[in-house]
């Protein structure tokens, strides 16, 4: 009687001899990721209750500070604008990075590289939920201050266009840091100061028109700032895609957003490689 010894590493060899992604695995991937990270942040829906709660009263706070102890209901529709780009970052990253750093420290992120899916497919899928849950709390955090306020804010279609973009480039900028929780162990302090920054330079306390011209241009080299200019210019100052094309704003907006793409895999790609070869994927 013989015994069949399988040799460390065969099984994940066999496995990836019959598995071949196609379409249809390809789906069924995305959808076991998607539902697994939805589940995981619907589990615990208070967490993200009481910081909704939080966030819109330091933002109706910072506009009576503003306004000096009232609130500017001519400044609101823009910086409503603004703060809906700022949620949507402040969420989406903190479903990423949790998420990561938290199977980092279990040791069950280490176990994603046993699959013979793709990485980039898996992490699609943490990007899916980190936008849907970012999209889900900006559209609820922004209707609550206009509810409270009486503000409205102009619905055009056009205006889906940079706005699309601040989606985009907030996805990018997500997928930074979570390249960034692969290797550092301050990424908790990493992503409080940048979103600190971006609540307060992007338009969310006041439009970026009121800035000096030097504060400006530091801004815009954040993300979410070009897209909240341009859909604020397509909103309030009735300007089409055309104008905001031809002054500079969308191809500025659209560079802005491919170059954070491309920059955001380049270093999760580096990150993920060299905590794979320094062995330091499952330890933080």
């Amino acid at each position: 009687m013989t015994s069949a010894v399988t040799a460390p590493g065969a099984l994940g060899t066999q496995v990836k001899s019959g598995w071949r992604l196609t379409p249809r695995t390809g789906v069924s991937v995305l959808r076991a990721e998607v539902g697994k990270g939805l589940t995981t942040q619907l589990a615990h829906p208070i967490a993200h209750i009481v910081t909704l709660v939080f966030t819109a009263t330091v933002y109706l706070g910072l506009q009576y500070v503003i306004g000096q102890g009232t609130i500017q209901h001519d400044l609101l529709p823009q910086t409503l604008v603004g703060i809906s780009g700022y949620w949507l970052l402040q969420f989406a990253s903190m479903v990423m990075v949790a998420d990561l750093v938290e199977e980092k420290r279990g040791g069950t992120f280490a176990q994603t590289q046993l699959t013979p899916a793709p990485l980039w497919l898996i992490m699609t899928g943490r990007l899916i939920t980190a936008s849907v849950m970012g999209v889900v709390v900006a559209v609820v955090a922004t209707l609550v201050p206009m509810l409270v306020t009486g503000t409205t804010i102009p619905l055009k279609w056009a205006a889906l266009v940079p706005y699309s973009m601040v989606l985009i480039n907030v996805l990018a900028f997500t997928f930074m840091l979570a390249a960034f929780a692969l290797s550092s162990p301050m990424i908790g302090v990493l992503q409080s100061l940048l979103t600190s920054m971006v609540i307060l330079l992007n338009g969310a306390v006041m439009p970026l028109s009121l800035f000096p011209t030097w504060l400006a241009v530091v801004a815009r080299l954040l993300p979410t700032t070009m897209g909240v200019e341009a859909t604020s210019k397509v909103l309030f100052k009735d300007e089409s895609l055309g104008d905001i094309w031809s002054d500079g704003t969308l191809p500025w907006l659209i560079a802005y957003t491919v170059a954070l793409a491309l920059l955001g895999w380049y270093v999760f790609v580096r990150n993920h490689r060299k905590a794979l070869r320094d062995g330091r994927l499952g330890q933080y």
